[in-house]
């Protein structure tokens, strides 16, 4: 039971302190405990915190739609708030099928995704997710849509190197929009750097070069899942800005967008998509709290912070160094396979056998033993074994933007301990 926070640390009932080595769940962007967030979110509660969207709006609604269009640069016009991002995720779906049916398209209703993905928890975000296991389990009371692979980086089929198999997984993409028919495929959605399903997978950049213009030759929309490399992580505001000549149609955001301060989230569209959408009588989906002033006001608050204490530049310099940490840790280790990410969205996977790449068995749980180990010694990481192991199993090094030098080498001196005392229970 956490008592109180402050920076990238948090403090147990009993006094202990812990590190926040991965955010939370990849959210507590700017750190705990910040004062003008804190001020922010009192003066809006002390003049109303809720009006219902329909009806009304509030400045700090209308600045903080604004706010982030901006930050999300040209192309990128207009903001429908919501309150996470399961549900950011289920706005851009529902924001294609609208689109494509008032502009005369309306036998596009097939919206293909990637395997292994993550894309959340409701039925319409879980149908795009790549994930076998939700599928056996919740297959039968949802619509689970085609999935191309994913283009990994760490196992690799046989005759593949990196590149020439990121080429392969956009073949694949064409090949399935072939399969399933052109004109019934409404949108291709996947994050551009990878969260917990994939352990923050960055591809060669010719991949989404290549996926781009994929799209742009079936008309299918581009939808970019950043809800959790989104709000400035990977040391640009969206992680769309790393390939400026591959931006998609559709973006979703949540969780540092209100860095854990608020349950927030976001789809960001560009004007000629939502012109079609309000011709036509306007767009068919609302939330009880979408847009809701108090958490626009930490909204806006949260964002003026990562934009006045320069954190994305932070998160980039910070990110190289954590990578260099963690690197040299994978070569003092039996069990750190792989280190990938960018900024500070990174992941370190965890292999019984680095020659071989073998995956622990499921029982050793071993992602979540590591995970266990490093909050005894006052670290919190976030653990992930993707699909039962299918695809490996990592935990999250994502601390919060607002991380230093020092920091980094307290968060990997911890990481250090934390294998030593892991490896020795395996041997």
């Amino acid at each position: 039971m956490i008592t109180h926070a402050k920076g990238i640390f948090f403090w147990d009932t009993e006094g202990k302190r812990y590190l926040d080595g991965s955010s939370g769940a990849v959210a507590a962007n700017i750190g705990h405990g910040n004062e003008r967030v804190r001020d922010a979110m009192l003066e809006q509660a002390s003049r109303f915190s809720y009006v219902v969207r329909t009806a009304f709006t509030s400045e700090s609604t209308e600045k903080l739609c604004k706010m982030i269009a901006d930050l999300a640069g040209p192309g990128f016009d207009q903001t429908f708030l919501v309150s996470g991002g399961s549900e950011a995720i289920e706005a851009t779906l529902k924001l294609a099928r609208q689109y494509a049916v008032v502009s005369g398209q309306p036998k596009r209703s097939k919206i293909l995704a990637r395997m292994p993905g993550y894309h959340g928890s409701t039925m319409g975000a879980a149908a795009v997710t790549g994930d076998p296991d939700r599928d056996e389990m919740f297959g039968p009371i949802m619509r689970i849509m085609p999935k191309v692979p994913a283009p990994l980086s760490y196992r690799l089929p046989e005759g593949f190197d990196v590149d020439s198999y990121a080429d392969y997984c956009a073949n694949e993409l064409e090949r399935l929009i072939l399969a399933e028919g052109e004109d019934t495929v409404l949108a291709f959605i996947m994050e551009p750097v990878g969260g917990v399903a994939t352990g923050a997978l960055v591809a060669p950049d010719h991949y989404y070069k290549k996926v781009r213009e994929i799209c742009n030759r079936y008309g299918v929309l581009l939808i970019f899942d950043e809800v959790m490399c989104g709000a400035g992580r990977t040391g640009t505001f969206l992680a769309a800005h790393h390939w400026p000549d591959a931006l998609p149609d559709l973006v979703a955001c949540a969780k540092g967008l209100s860095a854990g301060y608020t349950p927030l989230g976001a789809m960001i569209a560009p004007n000629w998509i939502v012109d079609k959408v309000v011709e036509s009588g306007g767009f068919l989906h609302g939330h009880t709290y979408s847009g809701n002033p108090l958490s626009s006001a930490i909204g806006v608050a949260v964002l003026t912070e990562l934009v006045n204490q320069d954190l994305m530049k932070n998160a980039e310099r910070m990110g190289v160094l954590l990578r260099q940490r963690l690197n040299a840790l994978k070569d003092r280790t039996e069990t750190i396979g792989d280190v990938r990410g960018m900024g500070l969205l990174n992941a370190v996977e965890i292999v019984r056998d680095k020659a071989s790449k073998e995956v622990f068995p499921a029982s050793s749980q071993a992602s979540y033993r590591v995970s266990a180990i490093a909050r005894d010694l006052g670290l919190h990481i976030y653990g992930r074994r993707a699909a039962g192991g299918k695809f490996g199993e990592w935990f999250m090094a994502a601390p919060p933007l607002i991380i230093t030098e020092q920091e980094i080498e307290l968060f990997t001196d911890l990481l250090t301990e934390t294998f030593r005392i892991f490896e020795g229970e395996i041997r």
